[in-house]
């Protein structure tokens, strides 16, 4: 079992600092949310989720396999025009450099498929527990 914790930023609207082990960002609604805009909402975090695990996977794949890979570059879109109703669309763009052939571009592809956030995304039920308790002080 893995934690990750969130906390105020105090004197903020909606700020929290997040801490994934060692690793800390901010996290804070955007302007139109009722915050400052000072790090990425929930939904840009729940985007690069995505982005982040396709790019992993690609660069563990092509280590594994001895591909000469230079560079990674993913860029997500977000449609969430029709989320209220049911779907969130995100559309994901990998630009990889690199000596590969046609057909290690087109290995890599498949591989970017198969990252363990794409997979979970739309194929698995997530059950979600949430408690609320006096914080004392």
């Amino acid at each position: 079992m893995s934690e990750i914790h969130l906390q105020r930023v105090p004197d903020t609207a909606m700020a929290q600092t997040l801490q994934v082990r060692q690793h800390v960002l901010r996290i804070d609604g955007t302007a139109a949310e009722g915050g400052d805009d000072t790090g990425p909402n929930p939904h840009d975090l729940y985007d690069a989720a995505l982005g982040a695990c396709k790019a992993l996977t690609v660069l563990w794949y092509a280590r594994k396999k001895g591909m000469e890979v230079h560079d990674v570059r993913t860029v997500v879109t977000r449609d969430a025009s029709a989320e209220r109703s049911g779907t969130y669309r995100l559309a994901a763009a990998l630009q990889i450099s690199g000596v590969l052939s046609d057909a290690q571009l087109a290995e890599l592809q498949a591989v970017a498929h198969k990252c363990p956030v794409h997979k979970l995304m739309p194929q698995v039920t997530t059950e979600i527990s949430t408690t609320v308790q006096r914080l004392e002080g």
